[in-house]
C-alpha cells in the first residue's frame, strides 16, 4: 500500500491532524491525534483505504482512545486497527456490522475520480469495504472523556447525522466539531440529515464558548468564525 498516502500537519505542540490529500474530496476527512498526558486522543479515522495506525506515534505503552464522531464512511474506515474504540450511542449497533446503508460505503463505490492516485496496483474503489469494529465504549451527551490532563464533555449535535457527536473542553475552549460544524460546504441532504434537527444544532452552539474548533472537514475556526457559519446556515434554512 502506498506509504505516502497521509498529510500531517502539526497544529501545535500537542496536536497533530491528518488527511488523505489523495481522497475525493466529498470524502476527505479531517482526522485529529491529541497527545494527553496519560491518555492519547484520536478523533475519527478517515476512509481506511490505507492502514492509519502506523502514523499515529502514540508511546509504545500509552493507551489511545479512537473516537468516531458518527458512523460515516469517512470518519470510520480505519477504526478497526484500534483496540479503544469509542462512539454514539445512538449509533453503537451499527459498528458491528458496518452496514453500507449506515455508513454510505456504497457511494464511494461510483464515485468519479474517487482517488487521484491508486493506493495499490490493481486498487479499485468498487472493492471498498469497511471492516466491522464493534465499539469498547459508548458516548452520549454528557459524558466525559478524561486524558488525564484535561476533559472533553460529549455533545450530541445531530443534523447532519442523527449520530453526530463532538468533543468539548470546556476548561480551554477545545472543540472537536466532526461534521456537526466545519469551515466548508455543510451536508444536511443524506438520507439520513435532518435539517429540523440541524438548526436546532446550530442555535446551540451559537452560544458554545470555544476558544478554536477542529472540524471533520476544511479549516480550523474560533469562536467568531463558528458563529458565522451557523448564523448563515441558520439564515439560508430559516432558522431566523
Amino acid at each position: 500500500m502506498d506509504d505516502d498516502w497521509f498529510s500531517k500537519s502539526s497544529i501545535d505542540i500537542h496536536t497533530t491532524m491528518l488527511t488523505e490529500p489523495f481522497v475525493h474530496d466529498f470524502v476527505r476527512a479531517n482526522i485529529w491525534h491529541l497527545r494527553g498526558r496519560d491518555v492519547d486522543l484520536l478523533v475519527d479515522t478517515g476512509m481506511g483505504i490505507c492502514p492509519l495506525a502506523p502514523e499515529i506515534d502514540t508511546p509504545a505503552g500509552k493507551p489511545l482512545l479512537v473516537v468516531a464522531t458518527h458512523i460515516h464512511l469517512d470518519h470510520v474506515g480505519s477504526l478497526h486497527e484500534f483496540p479503544q474504540r469509542a462512539g454514539p450511542r445512538h449509533s453503537a449497533a451499527h459498528f458491528d456490522s458496518m452496514d453500507e446503508a449506515v455508513t454510505y460505503a456504497y457511494m464511494f463505490h461510483n464515485l468519479d475520480a474517487a482517488v487521484s492516485r491508486l493506493p495499490a496496483p490493481g486498487w479499485k474503489a468498487a472493492d471498498y469495504r469497511i471492516p466491522p469494529a464493534p465499539l469498547t465504549r459508548t458516548l452520549d451527551e454528557g459524558d466525559v472523556v478524561d486524558l488525564g490532563n484535561r476533559q472533553f464533555r460529549v455533545l450530541h449535535l445531530p443534523g447532519h447525522s442523527p449520530d453526530s457527536i463532538a468533543l468539548f473542553d470546556e476548561a480551554d475552549g477545545l472543540f472537536f466539531a466532526g461534521d456537526a460544524i466545519y469551515d466548508a460546504m455543510l451536508i444536511d441532504d443524506l438520507p439520513d440529515s435532518d435539517r429540523a434537527a440541524y438548526r436546532r444544532t446550530m442555535q446551540r452552539l451559537l452560544d458554545l464558548p470555544i476558544r478554536i474548533g477542529h472540524g471533520g472537514h476544511g479549516a480550523s475556526f474560533d469562536g467568531m468564525r463558528m458563529r458565522e457559519i451557523a448564523t448563515a446556515y441558520l439564515r439560508r434554512t430559516g432558522g431566523i
